[in-house]
């Protein structure tokens, strides 16, 4: 029995048509299309492609909330030239609803006391990224913080909307669109929540650049990696960007901004 669309399965089947009308035919040995040219499959290429029927392939697009193996979606993502990132993003929208997270005001009191301890920029993130707590050094690297509103606290809004911010980032285009590359991979079977779908709408009802980065779907998971930023009276600062999940508070993440170089000295 087909069952009715769930807003995951939306997604899902939203994603995977982008990507499919982006494949190259070439790379999968067909001919150049006439009405598509080199760049672009028909659902039932895809379907024989991938050995799947070619209504049962068109239900996926289409959202419907239909049985899907973990063998069919990697031969779905193989045919479409998946990363990694994004072939592990399709298997977890066509995995059971997950938990709705905890709606957290506040960091719990230890990991404010650990983050407090550290003597480099840290803050903790919820699901939704919202930011619930951060230490001294977080507010020497970006002051505004702790005077923003509750409702403005969240790393995906101030990036978009916070000038502020977005001359802190040396690349803010880049920078962008990779923070929203790894919200929209981790965020995953959430993405269609209240907390998560209320952010997205948000932004794509306010800001030009959002809407034009969230129509892209890229899917990035979080690596730690160097980041640089402008700072208003030491110029251009540099760290190791690391973040970990507490054991005991899963649905948190503290991140970390870790200074190298000569940033390093500077803030030591």
């Amino acid at each position: 029995m087909i069952q009715p669309r769930t807003p995951r399965r939306q997604e899902l089947g939203e994603f995977l048509s982008a990507r499919r009308k982006a494949t190259s035919r070439r790379s999968l040995g067909l001919p150049p299309s006439t009405r598509r040219g080199d760049v672009g499959l028909s659902r039932e290429e895809v379907a024989a492609l991938a050995g799947v029927s070619g209504s049962w392939y068109t239900w996926l697009e289409q959202g419907r909330d239909i049985n899907v193996s973990q063998q069919v979606v990697s031969a779905v993502a193989r045919v479409l030239r998946l990363t990694s990132d994004e072939a592990a993003y399709v298997s977890n929208l066509t995995q059971q609803e997950a938990e709705p997270p905890v709606v957290r005001d506040a960091a719990p009191e230890h990991l404010q006391r650990l983050v407090d301890a550290l003597e480099f920029p840290a803050f903790i993130l919820t699901t939704d990224w919202g930011i619930v707590g951060w230490n001294r050094a977080y507010e020497w690297l970006y002051p505004r913080i702790s005077s923003l509103e509750a409702d403005h606290r969240n790393l995906l809004w101030l990036v978009y909307t916070d000038p502020q911010l977005r001359r802190m980032l040396p690349d803010w285009e880049q920078d962008s669109k990779r923070f929203l590359a790894e919200f929209r991979a981790e965020a995953g079977v959430r993405l269609a929540g209240p907390q998560h779908r209320a952010i997205v709408d948000r932004l794509r009802a306010t800001n030009e650049d959002f809407g034009r980065h969230w129509s892209e779907l890229g899917i990035s998971r979080f690596e730690s990696r160097r980041r640089q930023f402008r700072h208003r009276s030491e110029g251009l600062v540099e760290f190791e960007h690391h973040r970990l999940v507490p054991s005991d508070a899963v649905d948190l993440h503290v991140v970390m901004y870790v200074p190298v170089g000569a940033t390093a000295h500077a803030t030591a």
